[in-house]
């Protein structure tokens, strides 16, 4: 194989070993080699006209034979060429409609095949590959440049899997050469073009200076969206959700989803005032919206576009988690009859984190959602900064190889080349359940908004912008040189149009319109927003004996042939033990308990996070692994007969987008407990744009109430900074208008009661606790079965050893801290002093901790806590206790949450008891 070292610029060693491999077993080496090594054989067996060599040539044969073999070797090389254009032709397709590529070395020049032009008229039998059958080299070229340098620059090449590869070329190298709508269907394409443009210039004309992230240069994102979503329902799609950021949204909106003009300009007008007792709301073109639409086809399809803050791309995996809990249980699994469509900008595609783990989260079990179309809005630019300045790849899209899939570039000004490569992308995701990415390269006819000036930082392409047609233009002018339509047909499009939406306004303008509160799905109907009242008592969460005892049998049972590990067969008679014989329940077996009997009740339990299978400190063991084969087994899943699945994941190792994706399920399903573990609560930091833009505010900006509940691991046992502190200052901070739990519970049954209370409210509301680590097994955190066939969550919890009459201080805590202190306060045997926990620190549970502190009227209280002073509870109990709250006892103001040293921790530890208990 030396001879053929010009090979793809590959190393001629290399390929002879790869070679070598091939003849051994021709599954060993990857697909597109494989195919290579056929074609190399295939040419040393045939001449150029086909016919096999005669094995019993005479040597003048021979002779002749091997000046064949001469010519063979261009067969291949044509080959190559052919296979070099199928990966690399996309560096020179045509996508750019205001401004020439930047070259980018495709190498695709007949030279770098050892070819020229002396070959253009030799006939190859490789010319089959591209559906032209046995042809000259000049036809070759032509066929290769006018599929793979049109205005659609494929990306495919390196995707491993043979069939997706065979589908996509043919689709690529036959259909997309065919592909011509019919005229009604151009005429669709002119008319939601139409929509798109008028209604920007409508809306730049009539509410002058006004923010609107406009999508001018990127329209044909509105005959996509329409294209994408008809297709979708051909294939059996129901609803399809929408991510998107804000550039752009109104339009969608307006012309997509269906959101009246009559709204949106009364938004714009102001004259829409709203109730603000459902909350703050956030600016027009961050909101979301539902609404059902009719396709051309005559579908009836469910659209939602999710809300989304500034944080671009931060709505993704909110999307994919909504999609997952319709799939899981509207229907019935099968996920194809839901699409999500995110819709990126270039710079964010490229420059956001969220983006790659939401990609890598795609095929893993606990988070695929069938795939997922990506639809690029590519204006070149991103705020201010060039897309030389805003990436290191070649292309914004690049995160796509890292799950092999396929990428599809392609010109914004030509409307007819992006319906096909939406309509493909959607077959495909239908039929593959895998990811695409549609990179429409277009512009931005204006600055990052409508007052910014674009010319300060990238004057030469904004010259360029200034002076190039619209899309509607381009395609309209197309469609009058082939014939197709009328030069009146547009104008009256655009006469009729910008007519119906001056009507519009019109309207509003007369008669102020109510503000429009979306209708929620049923589940959410049945559900009412939280009254200060609702705060004063949890409602009862206990569970009958019965249940206690089923799900007490199903932990502590495995099937017949399932081999557990030495430590689980311990484990499983510890199980027995508490719910059968002493009576007494730990931290893991009430949490456990907990899902049982909510999975009972026939309503779905999902966690997910790192390790939480077994627990980050093994304490969970939701799911067991048979020693000798590894097989799985979740005794919550065996219960009884007509229960709910628990849900359970180990995540990949992200925060962001994993919690993000737990927020979305959350926020399709109210009768789900949908919980995210931290694997320790510091780590929640990585989350953190999540929690202030989705989860605090989930009701008062988005108007949409979740359940979702984080559990992060919390309390200083000297394991270091990054181990101790969960941050509760941060969700305190956030905490108002009773948006948030915020708990830090300390007995089993209230954690019980605490995660049993997430559905047993008439209202949802995100849940925050501060969870423990020692506590999982301290002797003295256990409760009685009979906490959890009575009672309710424990806001505040009294103290049961100090003599009411003779207590003079009073130590107010939250969490481990209180064990502690409890040793300390019984060794010393000092009545005088009573600690009181606050198992609930957000909503402030006023009424239950005046009642506690009511019985001591003469003490003071101290407010008492592990982290340091500016750090943990202390803050938050003094803007609402001032009066009352005497001082702090906390570890000193740090920068840091905790010492890495154990010695310093246990000394401040104990210095921190005796400053509680020193008179």
């Amino acid at each position: 194989m030396d001879k053929y070292t010009y090979i793809a610029n590959a190393h001629g060693a290399y390929i002879d070993e790869l070679y070598k491999a091939y003849q051994q077993d021709p599954e060993s080496v990857d697909f597109g080699w494989r195919k290579f090594f056929e074609g190399y054989e295939f040419s040393e067996s045939y001449s150029e006209n086909g016919h096999e060599a005669d094995s019993s040539a005479s040597a003048t044969t021979t002779a002749k034979s091997t000046a064949t073999a001469g010519e063979s070797d261009k067969e291949v090389a044509v080959r190559n060429f052919i296979y070099a254009y199928r990966t690399r032709g996309h560096l020179r397709s045509k996508t750019n409609p205001v401004r020439d590529r930047k070259d980018r070395k495709a190498l695709l020049d007949l030279k770098d095949f050892g070819l020229s032009d002396v070959d253009l008229n030799t006939v190859f039998q490789v010319g089959s590959l591209v559906g032209i059958g046995p042809a000259k080299l000049r036809d070759i070229v032509a066929a290769v440049q006018k599929i793979y340098e049109g205005p659609i620059g494929y990306e495919y090449m390196y995707i491993r899997d043979p069939e997706v590869l065979s589908w996509l070329q043919n689709k690529i190298e036959k259909e997309s050469l065919t592909f011509n709508p019919g005229i009604e269907y151009k005429k669709r394409i002119l008319y939601k073009l139409n929509e798109a443009v008028v209604f920007e210039n409508f809306l730049h004309t009539k509410f002058i200076g006004q923010k609107r992230f406009s999508l001018e240069g990127g329209e044909t994102t509105i005959p996509a969206l329409d294209a994408i979503i008809d297709k979708a329902s051909e294939l059996g799609a129901q609803e399809v959700v929408i991510g998107m950021a804000h550039r752009g949204r109104l339009n969608v909106l307006a012309n997509i989803m269906g959101k009246t003009y009559e709204q949106i300009f009364s938004e714009f007008e102001g004259t829409a005032v709203p109730d603000l007792t459902m909350g703050d709301g956030d600016v027009k073109y961050h909101m979301g919206f539902s609404s059902e639409v009719e396709t051309p086809s005559g579908k009836k399809v469910n659209l939602k576009l999710a809300p989304n803050p500034s944080h671009l791309e931060a709505v993704n995996p909110v999307v994919e988690g909504f999609v997952r809990a319709k799939i899981d249980t509207m229907y019935g699994k099968d996920a194809r009859s839901i699409v999500p469509i995110l819709i990126h900008g270039d710079a964010a595609v490229a420059g956001q984190g969220i983006v790659y783990e939401v990609t890598q989260m795609s095929k893993l079990a606990g988070y695929q959602t069938g795939g997922t179309i990506h639809f690029v809005i590519n204006n070149q630019v991103g705020f201010t900064t060039d897309f030389e300045d805003a990436r290191s790849s070649i292309y914004c899209t690049d995160v796509a190889k890292i799950i092999d899939a396929p990428v599809l570039h392609v010109n914004g000004d030509d409307p007819e080349a992006v319906v096909f490569a939406v309509r493909l992308a959607t077959e495909y995701r239908q039929k593959f359940g895998n990811d695409i990415f549609i990179d429409m390269v277009c512009y931005r006819r204006h600055g990052h908004n409508e007052s910014d000036e674009p010319k300060f930082t990238q004057p030469q392409l904004y010259n360029l912008i200034s002076k190039h047609a619209n899309p509607r233009e381009v395609y309209n002018k197309e469609l009058i040189s082939h014939g197709e339509i009328s030069a009146e047909l547009a104008q009256n499009m655009d006469k009729e149009f910008r007519q119906l939406l001056q009507d519009r306004l019109d309207m509003v303008k007369q008669k102020p319109l109510p503000y429009n509160y979306q209708v929620f799905e049923k589940e959410w109907k049945e559900l009412r927003r939280s009254t200060s009242e609702d705060f004063n008592q949890s409602p009862g969460t206990d569970i009958s004996q019965e249940i206690v005892e089923k799900v007490g049998n199903a932990l502590s049972n495995v099937p017949q042939g399932f081999k557990p590990l030495k430590q689980i067969e311990k484990l499983l008679k510890e199980r027995r033990d508490m719910f059968f014989e002493n009576g007494q329940l730990n931290w893991a077996a009430a949490e456990l308990l907990a899902y049982g009997s909510i999975l009972a009740e026939g309503k779905i339990v999902r966690l997910s996070g790192q390790d939480v299978q077994r627990g980050t400190f093994s304490h969970r063991h939701a799911v067991l692994r048979d020693a000798n084969t590894n097989a799985p087994y979740s005794n919550l899943n065996y219960i009884q007969d007509n229960q709910a699945k628990l849900e359970i994941y180990n995540s990949l190792l992200s925060e962001y987008g994993v919690l993000g994706f737990e927020f979305g399920y959350a926020m399709a399903n109210p009768n789900a407990l949908v919980i995210w573990e931290a694997q320790f609560g510091d780590f929640a930091n990585g989350a953190q744009v999540m929690i202030d833009q989705f989860i605090a505010a989930t009701e008062s900006k988005w108007q949409r109430m979740n359940g979702i509940v984080m559990l992060l691991p919390h309390g200083y046992e000297g394991q270091g900074p990054e181990h101790s502190n969960a941050r509760p200052e941060r969700f305190l901070q956030l905490s108002a208008e009773n948006n948030m739990y915020v708990t830090n519970i300390t007995t089993p049954a209230n954690f019980f009661h605490f995660l049993r209370r997430q559905l047993a409210t008439p209202f949802r509301m995100p849940a925050v606790n501060m969870a423990p680590k020692s506590l999982l097994r301290h002797p003295g955190v256990v409760s009685p079965v009979s906490e959890f066939t009575s009672g309710n969550f424990k806001e505040v919890i009294g103290d049961e050893f100090a003599q009411a009459g003779s207590v003079t201080k009073v130590l107010l805590c939250s969490g481990k801290v209180y064990f502690d202190l409890r040793e300390e306060q019984q060794k010393n045997n000092r009545m005088d002093v009573a600690i009181v926990r606050m198992e609930q620190m957000a909503p402030f549970p006023k009424v239950q901790l005046e009642a506690e502190l009511s019985k001591y009227e003469n003490a003071k209280v101290y407010w008492v806590q592990e982290e340091p002073e500016n750090m943990g509870g202390w803050m938050y109990i003094l803007r609402i206790m001032r009066k009352q709250i005497e001082d702090v006892i906390a570890r000193k103001p740090s920068a840091s949450p905790a010492t890495g040293y154990l010695k310093i921790h246990a000394k401040e530890q104990q210095e921190l008891v005796n400053r509680a208990f020193a008179i």
